[in-house]
């Protein structure tokens, strides 16, 4: 596979001259009336601070422009990871989750500026708060319900099924970011009232008789009816941080065990995008020297991958990635992420526009 950049690689979300200026984890999505929508973490002040919101920004021209970001998950708590699809005729779920006062206070980075605002909230207020969360839209984006509560969350959300509900395949939540005994990726059903049911489980992945964290997954819903799941893996020591896949074929009830898709560090979390051509684009960060953003191809449904594809190089920190992509009306590819442009600047929310093509055999080159 070849990948062509069309254009440099530009920033989308930004608040330059603040201090709440460093935005993360985006995911991008095309909405029933032809507008492209990008959610992320914005208003921020680093990777962990208390300030965060899931902020949402539209595009009517293919991703030429866009408006201000403008919050859509607000809480008392830091909201973060912006997941969001379009689903039936006018549906836009937005996904977010935050974490407790008690983590924030124990990051090393805070300061007397960020605790000053921890004082202020009240246990009741964070009580309310604190959860994986979503709302709903029912007119392309233009307004949402309430904040409703997940017990599960994914950086990119949900799918959409044939039957007009969806499926979340998601991690279980953790109120202070770590792991939970037993937890593991599960998959929930979410109603157009917004209630939730448990579906099923995805178990956890074994690595040299230790069990590293799964975590962070995108599923896709394939023509056939199987529901591919790729899925962040990762571990400190030895060091681990790559993509496994299942797939189930019963609606997310049961799932098959989790294989390796990338070496041990390989890059994560995935986006899986299903392209017009037939096309799987799993996209994902790669958090090693040069640093930057990759993609690998699938023509047979997830059996086999061509991985290891440069949509961007970065350069400068490992401090970047959560691609998502959308398909625009030419087949060419739309790819937003998060990274540093430059040393001692900001995380941005960036865009990527690219297409690929075929390699040529070495007989045709």
């Amino acid at each position: 596979m070849k990948i062509r950049r069309i254009g440099p690689a530009k920033i989308i979300m930004q608040n330059s001259g603040s201090h709440h200026n460093y935005f993360g984890w985006p995911t991008v999505a095309k909405l029933q009336n032809g507008k492209i929508a990008v959610v992320a973490s914005g208003f921020r002040r680093r990777h962990v601070c208390p300030f965060g919101k899931a902020v949402i920004a539209y595009s009517e021209d293919g991703g030429e422009s866009y408006t201000p970001p403008a919050p859509v998950i607000d809480t008392v708590l830091d909201d973060r990871d912006g997941g969001i699809l379009a689903f039936g005729e006018s549906g836009v779920i937005v996904t977010s989750f935050n974490n407790t006062t008690a983590f924030q206070r124990g990051n090393d980075e805070s300061d007397a500026y960020d605790l000053a605002y921890l004082d202020s909230v009240d246990p009741r207020e964070e009580a309310a708060a604190l959860s994986a969360t979503f709302r709903i839209s029912h007119d392309c984006g233009v307004t949402f319900g309430p904040i409703r509560k997940s017990p599960i969350s994914s950086p990119h959300g949900p799918l959409a099924l044939p039957d007009g509900t969806l499926l979340w395949v998601g991690y279980r939540f953790s109120p202070n970011d770590t792991p939970q005994p037993d937890a593991c990726i599960e998959a929930h059903k979410i109603y157009p009232d917004g209630t939730m049911e448990y579906v099923g489980r995805i178990e956890n992945v074994t690595i040299d008789g230790k069990q590293p964290l799964s975590c962070e997954p995108h599923a896709v819903l394939l023509d056939d009816g199987m529901i591919l799941a790729h899925i962040r893996v990762e571990q400190d020591c030895p060091h681990i941080f790559t993509i496994y896949q299942s797939e189930s074929r019963d609606g997310g009830k049961t799932w098959s065990k989790p294989v390796a898709l990338l070496p041990l560090t390989g890059g994560a979390p995935p986006h899986i995008l299903k392209h017009a051509s037939g096309m799987l684009i799993c996209t994902y960060g790669y958090r090693q020297p040069p640093y930057g953003i990759k993609a690998m191809f699938s023509r047979d449904n997830g059996k086999t991958w061509d991985s290891g594809h440069d949509i961007y190089v970065n350069n400068v920190s490992d401090d970047l990635g959560y691609p998502s992509s959308v398909e625009l009306e030419d087949g060419s590819i739309l790819t937003v992420f998060y990274a540093h442009p430059h040393e001692c600047e900001p995380a941005v929310i960036l865009q990527q526009k690219w297409t690929f093509t075929d390699a040529p055999t070495p007989e045709n080159a």
